[in-house]
C-alpha cells in the first residue's frame, strides 16, 4: 500500500489479493477509513459462525495487516 499523508493507495497485486478472497472489488479505497469500511463491508457480508466463515474473516484480516505493513 501506498501512503502520502492520510491518502492509500492499494497495489494491484494488494487489489487482486483482495478481491480472490472477498469476491469484492475494492474500489474508492482512497484512506485508511475506506480501506477499514471495505473490510467491514465484506466481513458483514460474509457473516456466520461457521469455520468456513471463521476462516475466511482471518484471511481478510491477515490481507490487511499485510497491506498495512
Amino acid at each position: 500500500m501506498l501512503k502520502c499523508g492520510n491518502q492509500v493507495r492499494l497495489t494491484r497485486r494488494e487489489v487482486a489479493r483482495f478481491t480472490e478472497i472477498t469476491g469484492f472489488v475494492p474500489v474508492d479505497v482512497k484512506t485508511r477509513e475506506d480501506l477499514d469500511e471495505y473490510v467491514a463491508e465484506c466481513k458483514k457480508y460474509y457473516w456466520g459462525v461457521s469455520d468456513d466463515t471463521k476462516f475466511l474473516h482471518y484471511l481478510i484480516d491477515r490481507e490487511l495487516q499485510a497491506a498495512l505493513r
